[in-house]
C-alpha cells in the first residue's frame, strides 16, 4: 500500500562515502569536518560566519546565551515571539529569565501577525524572535521596519525553512542571528544536527566559546571577547565564560558537505510539489491552507479546517493514520496551551485566536525532495472522501 510519509530520503551513495572518509580519519568529535561545513553553509546561505551544532534547538540556545554573554539583552527584558511555533523557540528565553510576550499569527500564513505586532510592543521589549512557520517567509521589510522604528534587536528561528526566501534573500540571515536545523525530517538532513549563523563577528566568537563548555579552545588569536594566551596547554582547558557541549560530529558535517550540494535541487522539488498540493486543495471547500509570502521552501503542507468543516480533525486523522499517511499538529500549535508555559513569564498581547483556530482545527502533512503526486492524490482522495 502506498505510504505519505512526513519526509523522504535524500542521501546517496555520497554521503555514505562521506561517513567512511570520517570513519577511516579516526577523529570523530568535532574538527576539520565541521569547520569545513560550516564555511560552505555560510556561503550558501550569504552569511558572514556560521556555527554548527548538534540540533537546531541548540543552535537557537546558542543564539540566545551569545546575546546575553555579550550583553545585547539580559535577564528581564521581553521579547515578542507568535504564538505558534517549536517548543525550543521558547525554551531558551525562558531559562534566560527573559519575559516572553505572545503574539497571535495571521491565519493565512501560519506566521506572526505583522498588523498586530507593533501594538505588542511594551517600553520592556527589548527583541522580536520572528518564525519562518513550515518554510514560509515573514515579510521582513514590514518587520525590519518596525525594529528600527523601536530599536529591537531581530532574531530569526528558520529551523524549518532552509533555502527559502525574501527578495532573493535566504531566510535566516534577516536577523543579527538566524537558526537553522537539519534533523531528519528537514530539508538537509545529517542525523542530527542545526547552525547557527551571523554577520556579527563579536557574537560569532561568543557562539564558538559557548558551544564548547565556555573554553577558549576554539577561538581565533585575534578573538573579539578575549586575548589569547600564548601556551596553548593553559589554553586547552580554559573557561570565559558559562558554556555547554552542544558540538556536532565530524559525521554530520561530512554527510551536510554533501547534502549541501542538493540543496538548490531540493527547493526546486519541494515547491513544484507545492504546487501541485495547491492546485488540488483548492478543489476542497473548507481547509485553509498556507498562503505563501516570499517564496517558500515548503517544509510541508498545512491545512486549518474552516466553516461546516471545523471540529472535524480527529476523524480526518483517524482515517488518514489508517492509509498510511503521517500527519502531525501544525508545530505546537498554540503554545500558551502547553503545561510548559507554567515554568516561564510571559504575556499576551490582545488575544490568540488564530493560534486557538489552529490548536484545535490545523495539521499538517509532509513535502518530499522528490515528486510526490502520487501521496498528494492519495490526501485529496482521503479529504474528500471524509468531508462529503
Amino acid at each position: 500500500m502506498l505510504e505519505y510519509r512526513l519526509s523522504d530520503d535524500t542521501w546517496s551513495n555520497k554521503e555514505i562515502e562521506a561517513i567512511n572518509r570520517v570513519v577511516k580519519s579516526n577523529r570523530f568529535t568535532m574538527g576539520k569536518e565541521v569547520k569545513e561545513y560550516e564555511e560552505k553553509f555560510a556561503e550558501k546561505v550569504g552569511s558572514r560566519y556560521a556555527v554548527m551544532s548538534n540540533s537546531g534547538s541548540s543552535a537557537n540556545l546558542l543564539a540566545i546565551a551569545a546575546l546575553v554573554y555579550s550583553k545585547r539583552l539580559s535577564a528581564g527584558d521581553e521579547v515578542i515571539v507568535p504564538a505558534v511555533s517549536w517548543s525550543t523557540t521558547y525554551f531558551p528565553l525562558g531559562q534566560y529569565n527573559f519575559k516572553i510576550r505572545f503574539v497571535d499569527i495571521d491565519i493565512n500564513t501560519l506566521n506572526i501577525d505583522i498588523s498586530n505586532l507593533e501594538n505588542a510592543i511594551t517600553d520592556k521589549t527589548k527583541a522580536i524572535f520572528s518564525v519562518n512557520l513550515l518554510g514560509n517567509p515573514n515579510n521582513y521589510e514590514r518587520i525590519l521596519e518596525i525594529c528600527k522604528r523601536h530599536n529591537l534587536i531581530l532574531i530569526e528561528d528558520n529551523c524549518e525553512a532552509l533555502g527559502g526566501r525574501y527578495k532573493n534573500k535566504h531566510l535566516g540571515t534577516f536577523g543579527l542571528l538566524g537558526t537553522y536545523s537539519t534533523f531528519y525530517s528537514h530539508h538537509l538532513c545529517t542525523m542530527e544536527g542545526g547552525v547557527t549563523v551571523t554577520d556579527d563577528e563579536e557574537l560569532y566568537h561568543y557562539l564558538l566559546a559557548i558551544r564548547a563548555h565556555g573554553w577558549t579552545r576554539n577561538l581565533p588569536l585575534d578573538s573579539k571577547i578575549y586575548t589569547k594566551d600564548e601556551d596553548d596547554f593553559y589554553e586547552s582547558f580554559n573557561f570565559i565564560v558559562p558554556g555547554y557541549n552542544l558540538r556536532p560530529i565530524e559525521m554530520e558535517a561530512a554527510i551536510g558537505k554533501e547534502q549541501l550540494k542538493k540543496l538548490d535541487e531540493i527547493i526546486v522539488q519541494r515547491r513544484k510539489n507545492a504546487e501541485y498540493f495547491l492546485k488540488c486543495i483548492k478543489k476542497i471547500k473548507g481547509i485553509k491552507f498556507q498562503e505563501e509570502v516570499g517564496q517558500s521552501s515548503w517544509f510541508g503542507f498545512a491545512m486549518v479546517l474552516c466553516d461546516n468543516n471545523v471540529g472535524k480533525r480527529n476523524k480526518i486523522v483517524t482515517e488518514l493514520k489508517k492509509n498510511n499517511i503521517e500527519v502531525r499538529p501544525i508545530v505546537a500549535g498554540n503554545f500558551t496551551k502547553s503545561s510548559a508555559i507554567k515554568y516561564m513569564e510571559y504575556s499576551i498581547s490582545n488575544d490568540l485566536k488564530n493560534a486557538d483556530k489552529i490548536h484545535e482545527n490545523g495539521f499538517f502533512v509532509g513535502n518530499h525532495s522528490k515528486e510526490n503526486r502520487k501521496q498528494v492524490n492519495l490526501l485529496i482522495e482521503i479529504l474528500m472522501k471524509v468531508l462529503n
